[in-house]
C-alpha cells in the first residue's frame, strides 16, 4: 500500500469516527462550533502522528479529543466566557448527529440543556468522567487511561457528578414525558402566553419553576426569573404579539413545535430562519424550567438543520 493510499485509508478511518468524536466534544463543551474545532484539531494531530504506532485508533482519538476539550475548559478565556450565570449551551435539533447516542435515559439526559448547563458547575474532570461513563459507557479502567488518572479517582469524580446531576433533576424536572403530552403542554403554554392568561400560565408551571434567557445576546449575564408568578409575567410579556417585536425579528414569525436536545421546544421562525428557541423541562406534566435562546450565534446550527427538514404545521401560523 503506497503512501497516498495509506493516507486516504487513514483519513477514512478518522471520518468514520467523526460524528462520535463531535458528539463527545459537544457534551464536554456545550458548543457545536467549539466541538467542531476540537475535532478538527484532533484530525490535524491524527495526520501528524505516526499511525503505525497507534494500536487502537478509536481509543487514541477519544483520548485526544477529550484532552483537547479539557484544555479548552481550563483555559482563562473559557473561564471568562463560561462564567456560571452568563452562559447557555448551543441548542441542537433532534436528529443532529452531534447529539450522539440516545439509547438510554442517561445518554439522552447528558445532552439536555438542563444537564449541559448544570455541568458548568462541575470540575473539568468530573464533567469528562460523567460524559465518558454515562453517555459512552466507558469503564473506569478505560476512563483512567484516557484522563491519566487512577480508577479510584474516576469513580470518585463520577460519584460527585452524579450526585449533582441527580439533585438538580429532582429539583428541576428531567422526567421522560409522553410525546403527545409534551406537545399539548407546549401548545397550552403558547396559547396562554399569547393571549395574556396569567392564571393559566401559573397553573402550567411547577411550584419552583424557573425561566432562564440569554437576552438575545444583548446582555453579559443571563436573565433568570424564579417563582411561577414571575415566570408567567415574563412569558406573557415576551410572547404577546406586537408590531415592534415583528420589526425586531424581521417579519411575522410562525411558532413550531420541535424537540431540541431531547426536550420539547417552541421554535420562532421567520421564513427559514430560527430567531428564537424556547425549551421546556417538564415534571409531572407541568413546566419546571424554561430556557430561552435568541442570540443569533447560538442558533446558526439549529437553523441549518431546520432548513433541511419539512416542518409540521405550526402551532401558531402567524404570531
Amino acid at each position: 500500500m503506497n503512501s497516498t493510499t495509506t493516507d486516504r485509508f487513514d483519513t477514512s478511518r478518522f471520518e468514520a469516527s467523526r460524528n462520535r468524536l463531535a458528539s463527545l466534544a459537544y457534551r464536554l463543551l456545550g458548543s457545536a462550533a467549539d466541538a467542531e474545532d476540537a475535532v478538527q484539531d484532533a484530525f490535524l494531530l491524527w495526520q501528524g502522528a505516526d499511525r503505525r504506532r497507534i494500536r487502537v485508533p478509536e481509543a487514541w482519538l477519544t483520548k485526544v479529543v477529550t484532552n483537547l476539550c479539557l484544555d479548552r475548559l481550563r483555559s482563562a478565556y473559557a473561564r471568562r466566557e463560561r462564567t456560571v450565570g452568563a452562559w447557555l449551551p448551543e441548542p441542537l435539533l433532534d436528529g443532529d448527529p452531534m447529539l450522539g447516542p440516545a439509547d438510554t435515559f442517561e445518554q439522552r439526559e447528558s445532552v439536555s440543556l438542563a444537564v449541559l448547563t448544570l455541568m458548568e458547575r462541575l470540575s473539568p474532570f468530573e464533567r469528562a468522567v460523567y460524559v465518558l461513563r454515562e453517555a459512552f459507557s466507558y469503564s473506569h479502567a478505560e476512563i483512567a487511561e484516557i484522563l491519566d488518572i487512577t480508577e479510584s479517582a474516576s469513580q470518585q469524580h463520577l460519584h460527585r457528578a452524579r450526585q449533582r446531576v441527580t439533585s438538580a433533576r429532582h429539583r428541576g424536572g428531567g422526567d421522560e414525558v409522553d410525546p403527545a403530552s409534551a406537545r399539548r403542554i407546549v401548545a397550552e403554554f403558547l396559547a396562554a402566553a399569547t393571549s395574556g392568561r396569567t392564571e393559566r400560565l401559573v397553573a402550567l408551571l411547577t411550584d419552583d419553576a424557573t425561566a432562564i434567557s440569554d437576552g438575545a445576546g444583548r446582555t453579559d449575564t443571563l436573565l433568570r426569573y424564579d417563582t411561577p408568578q414571575r415566570v408567567a409575567t415574563v412569558a406573557r410579556a415576551g410572547f404577546k404579539p406586537a408590531p415592534a417585536k415583528r420589526r425586531r425579528v424581521g417579519g411575522t414569525p410562525a411558532i413550531h413545535y420541535a424537540l431540541v436536545n431531547g426536550t420539547p421546544a417552541a421554535l420562532v421562525v421567520v421564513g427559514d430562519q430560527i430567531v428564537g428557541s424556547v425549551m421546556f423541562d417538564l415534571a409531572d406534566d407541568r413546566i419546571a424550567t424554561i430556557h430561552g435562546i435568541a442570540a443569533p450565534a447560538r442558533l446558526a446550527r439549529l437553523t441549518e438543520a431546520w432548513r433541511q427538514r419539512e416542518p409540521d404545521a405550526p402551532l401558531i401560523a402567524e404570531w
